[in-house]
């Protein structure tokens, strides 16, 4: 298994510049960094491809649809405009020299429509198979992220996740479970990890509270307990927010400190999963 952490930890902004934060993950030991593809631009993607590179870490990715971009919408020029940028996530990812994309791929975040969800549904496979095309070609898997209840009415467990996955049937898309979402969603970790099987290609790891993994009550012997049924051996991503009122996270809730030192809760966050995942 590799590990690395989402940049985010670190930023205010998602128009900082993140190559500090890759050295400061170089210099604790991670694997990689997952980005955010918010504010990349040509220059960008080059400059962080070279210094990745120079420090012996690789990218991956993660990415979003906003309203207008709708793989779910009514109205077809929305839907076209998902493609679109799912299309244009995965050419940045490539320029980046990351090979996976992952997220909340199908709808926007914060969504929760309720009516029409089978109708919905379907047009949320047609544009994930539509860019998965694109995918194969640029050797990128794309990894279907179950989030919350409260954060969307689409993909909400492993199950869904899953099969979404198998609807798109495509060797490129798979499945990206975290266990933040997992703890409220699932009511056995473990099979749920199980169930999805081979299509697991991402894993988001952090605590209840979005915190350091082992300070709350994930029931990380479970998620252990799924990673060998799966077999699986890709990413395992810290991505955790544990500092207040920062422009990366106001719809996440974070009105508080949950930990005082990013690196630190990194530092720690790295060694739990050292240790658990050996």
């Amino acid at each position: 298994m590799k590990f690395a952490v989402h940049a985010a930890l670190w930023m205010r902004d998602w128009a900082e510049d993140v190559a500090p934060h890759l050295e400061e993950a170089a210099r604790l030991g991670f694997d990689g960094v997952e980005l955010s593809l918010l504010g990349m631009d040509d220059a960008t993607t080059s400059r962080l491809r070279a210094q990745a590179a120079s420090l012996g870490i690789e990218l991956t990715c993660t990415t979003g649809l906003a309203p207008h971009q709708d793989l779910t919408s009514d109205d077809a020029d929305v839907r076209a405009a998902g493609v679109e940028a799912l299309q244009h996530a995965l050419r940045t990812a490539d320029a980046l020299g990351a090979r996976q994309l992952s997220g909340v791929v199908y709808a926007p975040w914060g969504q929760r429509r309720m009516e029409g969800r089978d109708v919905r549904w379907r047009r949320a496979v047609s544009g994930i198979t539509a860019a998965a095309a694109l995918a194969a070609e640029l050797g990128i898997t794309i990894g279907i992220e179950a989030i919350n209840r409260y954060e969307t009415d689409l993909v909400t467990t492993a199950a869904d996740a899953t099969r979404m996955a198998a609807d798109v049937d495509h060797p490129n898309v798979g499945v990206l479970l975290d266990t933040y979402h997992m703890n409220i969603e699932e009511k056995d970790v473990a099979a749920a990890m199980g169930a999805a099987g081979a299509r697991l290609v991402h894993l988001h790891v952090v605590e209840n509270d979005r915190g350091v993994p082992g300070s709350g009550h994930v029931p990380w012997d479970a998620v252990v307990e799924g990673v060998r049924a799966t077999g699986y051996g890709g990413w395992a991503t810290l991505e955790m927010f544990v500092q207040a009122d920062r422009r990366v996270s106001p719809d996440l809730a974070i009105w508080r400190d949950i930990e005082a030192d990013p690196s630190d809760a990194a530092r720690r966050g790295l060694a739990f999963l050292r240790a658990r995942f050996a």
